[in-house]
């Protein structure tokens, strides 16, 4: 891998600049693509999805490697995170604008406790030449972070902050202008290289760790959300500064747009109903009209940090308004349903990718691409096509395994239990997973397809086996809920997507991973059914090309929670006959790795038994 790396940052490949490595756990691909990046005289930009992997690879993986390289060698290297990844000086020091565009000090009771934690720690870490970075600050929550950072409209920018010279983000940029090779993530690359905002220094090459996200992680950051209490709140802020009746203005146009919202059902608009393309237009026009009648921003050098923010929230509310009243068809635009925790919301999103990535990132750059699952259904093409990629564009490599799977894993498939139906786990998936759950004494990690589902095996499982210890995401915080998964081998860990990727326990822990459904998209979800429709428009399968394509990923992601070194052993069992009678069931099963495969139960409860009784 190391060799083709290095290949292909010195355009020595064919028939493509790109590079595709299927890499398996335990191959050592970050080492892989650092050694040559670093040894290249090229500035290259290695994107991770996670934090997780990020972590890994600034912490460990590179400083290790540093050591090793022959002198004359840059090995300089920084790190590129998203603006609200950092601690924000001017909020610490002057507070945080209130739905008033006022600035407020410190809020009151443990929130203001916490914050005051947050604000000694930041202003340390500028003393020391600390990064700044949340990862390195106290314990917190989500909404403590958001009191002491800033997204990227919030901020004044170097030039106007009195506390510019001292920004983390600009101090963490400066490195990075520096430095030979640079650490960043998906949503980083995707706004620098295909929304054209610079965010990176320039680069020659690109390194996609993690690849398999990559398309989630380019949606997710071209996507933009919008509710009346967006509109609200930048009608509030802008009283303060607007003489005139446009901020008020604006306020009735978000009241216009919550009666609108309450006339549509939830879901994707195919044609969006006019009472709602009207509002859409109101909200547009008057927040147009809010931003020009902000007063000139002085001369100084400072500015007005509480006007800059309330006019940036004007600037969002107009820009996603305008972007949502277009109606392009190369955006999809849903409703979601209000629920307890979260009003109603329009969200619109890009209906494909690919060729963004394909035009503004593939044309002039040579990208690597890694994960440990590229091949589905037994080559690149699937993967190739989703990233703009056609098959003269790029070389696919495979380079196994350290593995030897067929004699570490057992694939079980339980065809005698009748197909998934609408209403979740019924009788016969209930009593499977207990009988395999009792078989393995615990040392299961069942990987479900909604909360419903893996709060109803868990209560079933607590009730049958109350020997065992039984835990269920939600019942404390996921690495609370990892760390006593590990502790004691005896115990099961019930969860939805969210366990599927990022948990990694080796050794007798998890000898067992259950998945009780092929995880195939919702079909009302907006997103994926659009894409798949789009594709069947063009005379492709959209069934194949993007809910089996879906599928796949995921089902490979999870199943690879079993065998995580050489001397794990266990059994995938999937609950779903589906996958071995479905036409389509051939190509999930050549995305998964060359598992021993069968359907008998008999045959799997006594390997289980035998392995917990070591």
């Amino acid at each position: 891998m190391a060799e083709a790396v290095a290949r292909a940052l010195d355009g020595g490949l064919t028939p493509g600049d790109h590079l595709l490595v299927q890499a398996g756990t335990g191959t050592g691909k970050s080492l892989a693509y650092l050694v040559p990046s670093l040894l290249n005289d090229q500035r290259v930009v290695v994107a991770t999805a996670t934090l997780a992997l990020q972590h890994q690879l600034v912490e460990r993986d590179i400083p290790r490697l540093v050591e090793t390289l022959p002198e004359g060698v840059d090995a300089s290297y920084a790190v590129l995170k998203g603006r609200s990844n950092y601690a924000c000086l001017h909020r610490i020091r002057e507070g945080v604008p209130d739905d008033q565009g006022t600035l407020v000090d410190v809020p009151e009771g443990s929130l203001g406790a916490k914050v005051l934690e947050l604000r000694a720690w930041a202003e340390k870490e500028a003393e020391t030449g600390g990064s700044g970075e949340r990862d390195a600050a106290p314990r917190h929550t989500d909404r403590e972070w958001r009191q002491v950072s800033v997204g990227h409209r919030d901020c004044l920018g170097a030039a106007k902050c009195p506390f510019g010279q001292e920004c983390f983000v600009e101090l963490a940029r400066e490195e990075a202008h520096r430095s030979h090779l640079i650490v960043t993530n998906h949503s980083l690359l995707a706004i620098d290289a295909i929304e054209g905002v610079p965010m990176i220094p320039e680069y020659d090459a690109v390194v996609i760790d993690e690849a398999h996200e990559l398309v989630a992680r380019v949606t997710q950051a071209a996507t933009d959300e919008l509710a009346p209490s967006d509109v609200d709140r930048a009608s509030r802020r802008s009283r303060r500064f607007v003489d005139g009746s446009e901020a008020d203005d604006l306020g009735d146009a978000g009241d216009a747009l919550a009666a609108a919202m309450a006339e549509c059902e939830p879901g994707r608009f195919d044609r969006v109903p006019e009472v709602l393309a009207d509002a859409l237009v109101l909200v547009r026009d008057a927040a147009r009209a809010c931003l020009s009648a902000y007063p000139r921003e002085k001369d100084d050098t400072e500015g007005d940090a509480g006007r800059q923010q309330a006019r940036g929230s004007v600037q969002e509310v107009f820009t996603i308004a305008e972007r949502m009243a277009a109606g392009s068809d190369s955006d999809v635009l849903w409703l979601s349903e209000r629920t307890d925790r979260q009003p109603a919301r329009l969200h619109v999103a890009p209906l494909e990718v690919r060729g963004p990535m394909r035009d503004k990132l593939l044309a002039d750059k040579t990208v690597v691409f890694t994960s440990a699952t590229l091949k589905l259904g037994g080559d690149f093409s699937a993967v190739a096509t989703s990233f703009g990629l056609g098959d003269d564009d790029y070389t696919g490599l495979d380079v196994g395994s350290p593995f030897d799977y067929a004699k570490q894993a057992i694939l079980y498939v339980a065809r005698h239990l009748p197909p998934p139906g609408r209403d979740g786990l019924g009788p016969a998936q209930l009593d499977e997973i207990v009988e395999l759950v009792d078989a393995a004494q615990g040392r299961t990690l069942g990987l479900f397809s909604s909360r419903r589902a893996a709060e109803i095996a868990a209560e079933e499982v607590r009730r049958r086996l109350p020997h065992l210890t039984t835990l269920a995401q939600g019942d404390a915080q996921l690495p609370e809920l990892a760390k006593q998964f590990v502790g004691d081998p005896h115990t099961c860990l019930f969860g939805t997507l969210s366990l599927w990727q990022g948990l990694d326990v080796p050794g007798e822990t998890c000898q067992l991973v259950l998945i009780d459904r092929i995880p195939f998209p919702r079909p009302d979800d907006p997103l994926m059914s659009a894409r798949a429709r789009a594709a069947d428009q063009s005379g492709r399968n959209g069934f194949m090309e993007v809910s089996a394509t879906h599928a796949a990923l995921l089902l490979a992601q999870g199943s690879g929670r079993l065998i995580r070194t050489t001397t794990d052993r266990g059994v995938v069992a999937v609950l779903d006959p589906r996958l071995v009678t479905a036409r389509y069931g051939g190509f999930l099963r050549a995305s998964l790795a060359p598992m021993w495969s069968t359907t008998d139960p008999e045959v799997v409860r006594k390997a289980l038994t035998r392995l917990a009784e070591g």
